[in-house]
C-alpha cells in the first residue's frame, strides 16, 4: 500500500527514521556537482548521496578505489551549496577509515567541516566497528553499507549478488543489527537477495535503503547518471532508466556541430 508523501521542509536523519515508522518510502540518488544537485533537490529527493561512484562516472576510473578524500570534499561542497531540502550523505573513500579509527574520525571531521555535508557513509560491518563508533562519538551521523561493498571489489573479485549462501546471509543480518545497535541512522544494502533485504528491514527500526535489494526495504538509491541514461554500458537488472540522455545529448551536440559548420548558428536574432 502506498503512503501519501508528506511535504518535509528539510530532511534530517530523524526525518528518515520517522518516515520508516510511518511506512513512507525514502528516495535517494547520487549527485556530484552543484548544477545536478540543484535539479535533484528541487525535484523532491529525500537523500542525496555524494557517492564514491564519482570515481567511475565523473573521473572514468574502473573502480571506486582511486578517488581521494580531497576529491570527495570537492564534490560534496558543490552539492551542499545547491540543496535546500535534501539530506546530504557523503561517502568516506577507500583508505580513509579502514585501518585506524583515529584516521576515520579525522576523515569524517574533514568531510563535515570542509564540505558542510550532513552525514557520512562507510562500507562494512564488524571489521570497521571501532571506526564507526569513534565517528558517532564525535556526533557525526553515520549511514552503514552492507552486501556488495564496491570498495572491497578486489577481495570479492566480482560484482555478483552477495549473501546468497546461508552463512553470509546470517553474517549480514548480524552486521546490520550491530550497526543499528552502535548508532547508525540507516543502512544501504547493495545487490543482495530481495527476501534477505526484507528480512533485515523488518527486523531493524532504522531505515534500510536498497540498491538491487528488492522492494521490501524502506527506500531505494540509484546512481543519477545511470537512471538518467547518461551512461549506457552499465546494465544491471536493478537499474531502471527514466530517460535516455546519452542519445538525446549526442543528437543535440551533433546538431550544434552541424549548425556551426554550416553557419546556421548564430543567426541574426542571436547576435548583438
Amino acid at each position: 500500500m502506498s503512503i501519501a508523501k508528506k511535504d518535509y521542509k528539510r530532511i534530517t536523519v530523524k526525518t528518515l527514521v520517522d518516515m520508516k515508522a510511518k511506512g513512507e518510502k525514502i528516495s535517494m540518488l547520487t549527485a556530484y556537482d552543484y548544477t545536478m544537485a540543484k535539479i535533484v533537490d528541487g525535484a523532491g529527493i529525500d537523500v542525496i548521496l555524494v557517492g564514491d561512484s564519482a570515481s567511475n562516472v565523473m573521473a572514468g576510473h574502473e573502480t571506486t578505489l582511486p578517488i581521494t578524500l580531497d576529491q570527495m570534499i570537492y564534490h560534496a561542497s558543490g552539492v551542499v551549496r545547491a540543496i535546500e531540502r535534501s539530506l546530504v550523505v557523503v561517502d568516506l573513500p577507500f583508505g580513509s577509515y579502514q585501518s585506524d579509527p583515529k584516521e576515520a574520525l579525522r576523515s569524517a571531521i574533514r568531510i563535515m567541516k570542509e564540505s558542510g555535508g550532513h552525514a557520512v557513509k562507510l562500507e562494512g560491518g564488524y571489521e570497521i566497528k571501532e571506526s564507526i563508533k569513534r565517528i558517532l562519538n564525535a556526533g557525526i551521523p553515520v549511514m552503514g553499507h552492507l552486501g556488495l561493498t564496491p570498495q572491497s571489489i578486489y577481495k570479492f573479485g566480482t560484482y555478483t549478488v552477495r549473501a546468497k549462501e546461508e552463512e553470509e546471509a546470517q553474517q549480514l543480518i548480524e552486521n546490520a543489527k550491530m550497526l543499528e545497535k552502535i548508532g547508525c541512522f540507516a543502512i544501504v544494502l547493495e545487490k543482495i537477495p530481495a527476501k534477505l533485504a526484507k528480512e533485515v528491514a523488518d527486523q531493524l527500526s532504522i531505515p534500510i535503503i536498497g540498491i538491487g535489494a528488492g522492494s521490501g526495504v524502506d527506500g531505494q538509491v540509484l546512481v543519477l547518471h545511470d537512471m538518467l541514461g547518461m551512461t549506457h554500458e552499465f546494465n544491471p537488472r536493478f537499474l531502471r532508466r527514466y530517460m535516455n540522455l546519452f542519445d538525446d545529448m549526442t543528437k543535440a551536440i551533433s546538431s550544434y556541430v552541424a549548425d556551426v559548420k554550416s553557419v546556421e548558428f548564430p543567426n541574426e536574432s542571436e547576435q548583438y
